[in-house]
């Protein structure tokens, strides 16, 4: 960001590859909401929330048929324990279905509170999150991953409850991450004209969208993001949120 440039009165964050390492994600999430599937979801279908999230995963999963999905019938016997292996699949090709997120979410949670998960975030983070806080600025996150999933992982870091310095969560319920409407909803929700909001991704085609919404952007660059050609992005680059205003 260029330095006589005024200060966003708001950072909006993801999470993966942004404010915590990708290997967390996908080397320790989502293998234990993965071995722990099966047996959360048989545990618990009477719960509310998760048979809706099975319905959906149910309805969702003929869409997704073509693309090597294995079938489910929901009127079929076993049509449960083939939801689990749709379940599965979601995870194998990190999908962004919003049911497959709810599940994992309900999991993680019960891991944290287990003592069996605890997050990691980047080392700059926490200072980060502190200064805006202590400037008065708001901040937000935006992630795939469901709001509890997320409120879930800045509670139990391994630098301690990071969540008093979060003022909001955004999920894919408030739209997909590429799509520019998304942002304009986030920006109603904050209360704050888009261009007054700083949207921090390493998804090039996340700030794309950010972008069109009217938001400023920065592409953060961390250690095991997918490599980034500078002379191919619209967008400032930072290693650190060191390097924001």
């Amino acid at each position: 960001m260029a330095s006589a440039e005024v200060a966003p009165r708001a950072v909006l964050l993801d999470v993966e590859g942004t404010t915590t390492p990708i290997d967390f994600v996908k080397e320790t999430l989502f293998p234990y909401a993965r071995d722990r599937g099966r047996e959360f979801i048989l545990k618990n279908l009477r719960d509310g929330e998760i048979q809706t999230a099975v319905r959906q995963l149910q309805a969702d999963n003929v869409s997704d048929r073509a693309a090597g999905a294995p079938a489910v019938d929901e009127h079929a016997n076993d049509a449960i324990e083939q939801t689990i292996r749709y379940y599965l699949w979601l995870i194998d090709v990190d999908r962004k279905s919003t049911s497959l997120k709810t599940i994992q979410g309900r999991i993680w949670q019960e891991g944290y509170a287990r003592g069996e998960l605890l997050s990691s975030v980047f080392p700059d983070v926490l200072p980060a999150l502190k200064r805006w806080h202590q400037q008065g600025r708001v901040t937000a996150i935006y992630s795939s991953g469901s709001v509890l999933a997320q409120q879930q992982l800045f509670h139990h870091t391994l630098e301690g409850d990071l969540t008093p310095l979060i003022r909001a969560y955004f999920d894919t319920r408030v739209g997909n991450k590429k799509q520019a409407d998304s942002y304009a909803r986030i920006a109603a929700h904050l209360e704050l004209p888009a261009d007054e909001i700083l949207f921090v991704s390493d998804v090039a085609a996340e700030l794309d969208a950010a972008q069109q919404g009217g938001m400023r952007t920065a592409l953060c660059v961390r250690p095991g993001n997918a490599p980034v050609d500078a002379d191919r992005t619209a967008h400032s680059i930072i290693h650190s949120f060191e390097e924001l205003a």
